[in-house]
């Protein structure tokens, strides 16, 4: 039996595809072992949103060949399709396979150790051509209590700082019964959440016929419906989805959890053009308040850039203000990272790293700040939290857990509610992350 290894870079749709050929290995008869252990096969899911993405996935390359030389090394996804001949003169690669492909993985590993490794196989696609939908699928996912379901690929948007249009293609959505049959499954195996996820989630259904729609409300009604599952959570959302229509519908239904993504970037509407945002601020700001009107006190989560070419200090300081105004439960703040290809790597007005590093400390103090402030906000009241996993605070082993908002709530460790469904009242903040509760088993 040979063994494989698999490695994941990047985003959560890599991360679901990085399992599903995990699955696909398995069910040809491979032994999945870790990434840091001997193996016959290296598999690497790789990324290409930034420059240094790419560096990273060479050096895991690289790293996986000097591991076992006489291993076959696997590129697979983003930066296959961005890299082109750079890759190929790469000599620790054996087989390349970019996107839309990652499901012939085991067909591809057998004609290749058919052909007694003759030369390297590479299995890249046009994918700004393709319109279907690579059916890739698992039956499990890596973790106990949640399961990633992608349901849509590709990306229209062409932000001038973004290159996954170019490596991912463009829009292509699951069909809806496909995705049902696997959160079916996914529930049948104990799964109690399931997070759907993808490139650009919002756009899902966009690609449909005319003659037959279908809408991401729509393919979350359908979900609702399924008998036993009692979460769904949604990836990163666009703000202009954000309609009192959809927001009401939403509220509705009895497994969506009030934990929204909205994508921001930047609190400055000369900023979010020349990044190709397709909103302003006041938009941003109203799709926050639907939201706030239809769930009671939801997290609202999000994305900032500093250092974008030509901010200003103005303008990052009209970011600062936004963000304060918003009260977000948690900001993912990202230095602008140049990445060859996009329109953003050309500009005039480069944004130097001291800046960059100054402007990211700030917003990272508002972030903390305000997520204590939003846990805060939940004190006293009562909250259905799904335990997951052990952990140490301090000198006590803790059960956690997170709520629908995606607050992590924990109590003394006791291993038979493990996996369960808990209702208690949050007490106390065990520290700045962590909130301590009082539960009754449902």
């Amino acid at each position: 039996m040979r063994k494989a290894a698999l490695h994941n870079l990047g985003c959560k749709v890599n991360y679901y595809e990085t399992e599903a050929m995990a699955q696909l290995l398995e069910a040809a008869g491979y032994e999945i072992v870790g990434f840091e252990e001997k193996a016959d096969v290296y598999v690497i899911n790789t990324c290409s949103v930034t420059n240094i993405a790419d560096r990273k996935s060479r050096q895991i390359i690289h790293r996986a060949k000097k591991r076992n030389p006489d291993s076959v090394v696997v590129a697979a996804g983003c930066y296959v399709q961005a890299a082109g001949s750079k890759l190929r003169e790469d000599r620790a690669v054996d087989i390349m396979i970019g996107n839309n492909k990652k499901a012939e993985l085991a067909g591809i590993l057998e004609a290749y150790f058919a052909g007694k490794r003759a030369a390297r196989q590479e299995c890249v696609i046009d994918i700004d051509r393709t319109q279907e939908y690579e059916q890739l699928g698992i039956k499990r996912g890596s973790e106990h209590t949640r399961a990633f379901v992608k349901v849509q690929d590709g990306c229209n948007q062409f932000c001038s700082y973004c290159i996954i249009p170019y490596v991912r293609g463009r829009v292509r959505s699951r069909r809806p019964e496909e995705v049902v049959k696997e959160a079916k499954k996914l529930v049948a195996e104990g799964y109690q959440e399931i997070v759907l996820s993808g490139i650009h989630l919002s756009s899902y259904g966009m690609d449909f016929p005319e003659d037959k729609p279908e809408t991401l409300l729509g393919l979350m009604e359908k979900l609702d419906g399924i008998e036993g599952l009692k979460r769904m959570r949604l990836g990163s959302l666009e703000p202009r989805i954000i309609t009192e229509e959809f927001v009401e519908a939403m509220a509705g239904l009895k497994t969506v959890c009030p934990h929204f993504h909205l994508s921001l970037q930047s609190g400055c509407d000369e900023v979010l053009r020349r990044m190709n945002r397709h909103y302003t601020g006041e938009e941003f700001k109203r799709s926050c308040a639907v939201l706030r009107r239809w769930f009671d006190n939801p997290a609202i989560t999000t994305d900032v850039i500093v250092g974008f070419p030509q901010e200003t200090d103005r303008e990052f300081g009209e970011t600062v203000k936004f963000v304060r105004d918003i009260r977000f439960y948690e900001m993912h703040v990202f230095k602008y990272s140049k990445r060859e290809g996009t329109r953003a790597a050309d500009m005039d007005g480069q944004v130097g790293e001291p800046i960059k590093s100054a402007r990211s400390d700030i917003l990272l103090g508002i972030g903390r700040a305000m997520s204590v402030e939003y846990r805060k906000s939940l004190l006293g009241q009562e909250r259905e939290v799904l335990m997951e996993e052990r952990m140490v605070i301090g000198d006590e082993a803790y059960l956690t857990g997170y709520t629908k908002e995606y607050v992590r709530a924990a109590v003394l460790w006791d291993e038979a509610l493990k996996g369960k469904m808990v209702k208690g009242i949050l007490r106390e903040m065990v520290n700045d992350e962590v909130m301590r509760m009082e539960i009754n088993i449902l």
